[in-house]
């Protein structure tokens, strides 16, 4: 069985489109679907909360991409999880995606600019759902 790349060992490219799933873009959730990436296009929708790609990361044999998704919501036992399992960068990555300020330096500081980027849009997005959950007046019908 081949092994599973980590999320920091595919392509600068790639990590442009799983950015750009993330954000919501559909065509880019299905090039990552249609084109090898099916791991990236339900992380990316995990990320965005959806819970059947959680499920197809857990049934699919990523359960480490599926507590990325939950780190990054602040699950605690996601992160312990995590970081039992030496994914160290992961927890890294997470906290930065949350806005922790240490994590983000220390993406920028080890050459993480990517990796910044995608915590950025990660970041904005749980601010926009945060917004829509507390203020009704701000769903968009």
């Amino acid at each position: 069985m081949k092994r599973k790349p980590f999320l920091y060992e595919y392509d600068v490219k790639i990590l442009l489109v799983f950015e750009q799933a993330i954000a919501g873009k559909s065509d880019y959730f299905y090039f990552l679907l249609e084109n090898g990436y099916p791991e990236l296009a339900a992380l990316a929708n995990s990320i965005r909360g959806d819970q059947k790609a959680f499920k197809w990361l857990l049934e699919h044999h990523y359960p480490e991409l599926a507590a990325l998704s939950d780190a990054i919501d602040s699950e605690e036992s996601a992160m312990a999880w995590l970081l039992k399992h030496n994914y160290l960068f992961y927890g890294i990555f997470a906290d930065a995606c949350r806005g922790v300020q240490p994590a983000r330096e220390w993406l920028k500081k080890n050459g993480g600019e990517i990796f910044l980027r995608i915590a950025t849009t990660v970041y904005d997005l749980l601010i926009e759902q945060q917004d829509m959950s507390w203020d009704y007046h701000k769903l968009r019908l």
